[in-house]
């Protein structure tokens, strides 16, 4: 298969070795520098570019019939604009907040649990996203959708940043050195604490999940996400 990487970066260099040591071919690298390009010669784009220019770069691979992956946090507040426009002109697209397998079965355990503590009173639901402080999105994407599937199942209204009410869903976000990405969901009671945590120990598990996705899209027209590649 033939990969455009639209964004070099840390995951995109990342995703270059592991999708070399699967057999593919990388046929362009961008970087923010890199406005004008030609997708025509690749099978399909992996994108983690900057969210400045990720919404530019899904629009320019639909319209010229290239599938896409995006692992791009940050632009979703014109996610459903450009599904709309994926799906009108037959395109192919996969979002992840996180293409990581042990991440993708994390976000249904957490889905699960919630669940389960939706019927249970005396618990409060703590959330904490660790990552290095290099990124620039805050919450994480990760922490984004973790958020969502327990306000989709508990009282909660929403999700904040500040912890300034019982009936948010408060984030706490912690930035420092090089931590690829932690993220752990607290029910705390009078008597005990319910805890599920994820910790990646490095980029591979991302760039592995993402080049796995890049293979299982190709060829598919439509709108997609990790639950489809895994059959969850």
């Amino acid at each position: 298969m033939k990969i455009a990487l639209l964004g070099y970066g840390k995951m995109g260099r990342a995703v270059e070795k592991i999708a070399l040591k699967r057999g593919h071919e990388i046929v362009l690298k961008i970087n923010s520098e890199n406005r004008d390009y030609d997708i025509t010669d690749a099978d399909l784009a992996i994108d983690f570019s900057n969210p400045n220019v990720a919404h530019k770069n899904l629009y320019n691979c639909v319209e010229n019939g290239i599938p896409v992956i995006s692992g791009t946090t940050g632009w979703l507040a014109k996610y459903q604009e450009f599904i709309a426009f994926c799906k009108q002109n037959e395109g192919a697209f996969l979002y992840a907040s996180n293409f990581s397998i042990g991440v993708n079965l994390f976000f249904n355990l957490n889905e699960y649990l919630a669940k389960m503590m939706k019927s249970i009173s005396g618990y409060k639901v703590e959330m904490e996203e660790i990552h290095h402080i290099h990124k620039l999105d805050k919450p994480s994407g990760t922490a984004i959708t973790l958020a969502q599937q327990i306000i989709e199942n508990s009282e909660k209204k929403q999700w904040h940043l500040e912890n300034d009410s019982s009936e948010n869903l408060f984030i706490s976000v912690i930035r420092e050195e090089e931590i690829p990405g932690t993220h752990s969901i607290k029910y705390v009671s009078k008597v005990d604490q319910i805890e599920i945590k994820h910790t990646a120990l490095n980029r591979d598990g991302f760039a592995l999940g993402a080049v796995i996705a890049a293979e299982w899209l190709l060829g598919k027209k439509g709108v997609f996400g990790m639950k489809d590649v895994l059959s969850l």
